[in-house]
């Protein structure tokens, strides 16, 4: 599926299939892959690389087109279990035209800055900007959910809060990676300004971009080693609670065993002193009490 946009009015429009010098692909099937590849002589591998969620973000300058690869967070749904993904867009950005290739439905204008739109680098730092703000979003999710999930921990020690936390510092972890590559990829962005064609607006607002990546990137850090912290407590919390609650099983079975012990000896088929006496039989029980009563006093006395 394509899609085809227009500079208009210092903003991007959409526009008549084919009218537009703005291009996205969704998910191009075999019939667009053989026109990016054939007609725009667009490299394989880059154009694999672009719908690779595990390919890093990168740049290349090519005689024809420069192609760039950044990472972006997945349109995150319920069915994912508290994991948020990162994908990957790329731009082929010619002299007249620009193609942004995408593996997943994603609508590339729609949120974000509206700083104004003047020329295709523009177009490119302003899905980037969209990218910076969309992780941010997600990490104010991310740190909203934790919250509530640890919320939960402490009045119930269930897998699934435990598998959610889990899922949410996975997410970090690809989040810090992605934010990392893009910081890369930006700093070479601003030391190729030229041969892109950047404007002294569009030069500032690359800096901008930067600076906003770079403090996402050690947010995300930060709140990945937060969480990462405090799962290792959560399961020394775990493992302390199992060793309490273990102890005070032991206790009791001990105490159920002493006076067991006690009405054990009494009911031996063999004769036993007293045994024909009318008050023998509770006897019994208030010597099984008894030493019920003094093991439980003795093992306070001993636990301090």
């Amino acid at each position: 599926m394509k899609q085809s946009f227009q500079i208009s009015d210092r903003a991007v429009t959409a526009c008549e299939e084919g009218k537009g010098p703005i291009v996205v692909y969704v998910n191009p099937d075999d019939r667009e892959r053989r026109f990016l590849t054939e007609e725009l002589q667009i490299d394989d591998h880059t154009l694999a690389s672009a719908l690779d969620p595990d390919e890093l973000s990168r740049i290349e300058f090519g005689p024809q087109y420069t192609a760039i690869i950044y990472k972006r967070p997945r349109n995150y749904s319920s069915d994912q279990q508290l994991l948020f993904g990162v994908a990957s867009t790329g731009l082929f950005m010619f002299p007249d035209r620009l193609r942004i290739i995408v593996g997943e439905e994603f609508s590339p204008f729609d949120g974000g800055p509206r700083q104004p739109i003047d020329s295709l680098p523009g177009v490119m730092l302003r899905l980037m900007a969209r990218a910076v703000v969309h992780f941010r979003e997600h990490l104010r999710a991310i740190n909203r959910v934790s919250d509530e999930i640890q919320g939960e921990i402490n009045r119930s020690m269930e897998n699934k809060h435990l598998i959610g936390m889990f899922s949410l510092e996975k997410s970090l972890v690809y989040y810090v990676s992605a934010l990392q590559s893009n910081g890369a990829l930006l700093e070479k962005l601003r030391h190729g300004a030229v041969k892109i064609g950047f404007s002294h607006d569009e030069l500032d607002i690359l800096d901008d971009l930067i600076i906003d990546n770079n403090q996402l990137a050690r947010q995300s850090e930060m709140s990945s080693n937060i969480l990462a912290s405090l799962m290792d407590a959560r399961a020394s919390i775990v493992a302390n609670n199992i060793n309490v609650l273990m102890k005070r099983l032991n206790v009791i079975t001990i105490a159920i065993m002493v006076p067991t012990l006690v009405v054990s000896a009494f009911s031996m088929n063999v004769p036993i002193p007293m045994q024909d006496r009318p008050w023998m039989f509770y006897f019994v029980h208030l010597i099984a009490l008894l030493s019920a009563v003094v093991f439980l006093y003795l093992w306070k006395r001993l636990s301090g």
